[in-house]
């Protein structure tokens, strides 16, 4: 191994992806201390990946394909990296990393472009595992001598999100302070099952205004599709389309509980140590065992039963059939401080 090596963990798709995908950097900084890490992914997600202390640069994709092919190619070998970690398979960036020539190009083989791309190879399959998308990731370690099987406990405690920002005081304002704040993000811009609007309203009736201040988050498009939730209950927060993502993350940091689908929020909720409730279905390969929040206060919920007479429909009665005393018994366990 090179000394201070430079590795780019490559991760150019959603958040909550990008989310499990920060252990890594935290792995590679306790096994190669003086290593330096350059994540690259989207812009959307770069408030998420500068939470991490164990990224040193952030690399935007979004920035290096307003450039030409040689623009790119210079952009990338003034990197002067030794490996590149194709976490999230994409063929531009391979082809890209070998005509930069760095030196240890990581990825699997069960992806035909990574045979004339990458010289580090690991077998790995996603669909068809029992592991979690954390896990998963860790295998490419392989190809760097780091052959340690990791567990969710362990991942958790390689986040390293210590660099969470501030909320502005005209958010701050907003919370109450006396009461436990939970977060409700009822949507998932279709990347998930949902478990539906009448089933948040139940569980909204459930809490006890006295107790718990409520949240609704989402975009400005999804604040339009939950409009008649929110305006079945006036005493809650509305916070949709209100938020950049790095004060929504400020703004997760300051409650105490999450309840999401399968999303992205939920992921940063379970990082950041908040109760964090995941209302999964049970089918492969978007169930729990694949995608749970992992974090020292994480939880999902999901039916022990096959879903696959849902599978063709974005609407899955089996997701929605949990009921919401379910959610609020976990809300309730242990009381959030």
């Amino acid at each position: 191994m090179q000394n201070n090596p430079t590795i780019i963990i490559s991760r150019t798709d959603s958040i909550g992806d990008v989310v499990l995908t920060l252990p890594l950097a935290g792995i590679l900084k306790k096994k190669f201390p003086t290593c330096r890490i350059i994540f690259l992914g989207r812009d959307y997600t770069r408030d998420v990946i500068r939470l991490s202390e164990h990224v040193d640069e952030i690399m935007s994709y979004d920035d290096l394909l307003k450039l030409d092919l040689g623009k790119q190619l210079r952009r990338f070998q003034e990197l002067n990296a030794t490996h590149i970690l194709h976490v999230f398979p994409v063929k531009e960036i391979a082809f890209l990393a070998r005509r930069a020539k760095i030196q240890n190009r990581i990825g699997t083989t069960n992806r035909v472009w990574h045979w004339f791309t990458c010289n580090r190879f690991v077998k790995l399959s996603r669909k068809n595992s029992d592991l979690h998308e954390a896990q998963l990731n860790t295998k490419l370690l392989k190809a760097m001598q780091i052959t340690e099987d990791f567990s969710l406990t362990d991942l958790t405690g390689f986040y390293g999100l210590k660099r969470t920002p501030a909320l502005d005081a005209r958010y701050n304002t907003l919370i109450d302070q006396t009461k436990t704040r939970i977060i409700l993000h009822p949507k998932s811009k279709g990347s998930a099952r949902e478990w539906g609007l009448a089933n948040y309203s139940d569980l909204i009736k459930e809490l006890d205004t006295n107790t718990y201040q409520i949240f609704i988050s989402g975009t400005a498009a999804e604040g339009e599709l939950i409009q008649p939730l929110i305006s079945q209950h006036p005493h809650i927060v509305n916070l949709t389309g209100t938020l950049s993502l790095q004060q929504f993350i400020a703004f997760i940091n300051c409650c105490d509980v999450m309840v999401a689908a399968s999303t992205g929020p939920l992921h940063i909720a379970a990082a950041l140590g908040k109760k964090a409730i995941g209302i999964f279905a049970p089918m492969r390969p978007i169930h729990p065992g694949r995608w749970k929040p992992i974090g020292v206060n994480a939880h999902y919920l999901v039916q022990e039963k096959d879903c696959g007479d849902c599978r063709k429909s974005m609407d899955c009665h089996c997701i929605r059939e949990i009921k919401a005393a379910a959610v609020k018994k976990i809300i309730e366990k242990d009381e959030c401080s």
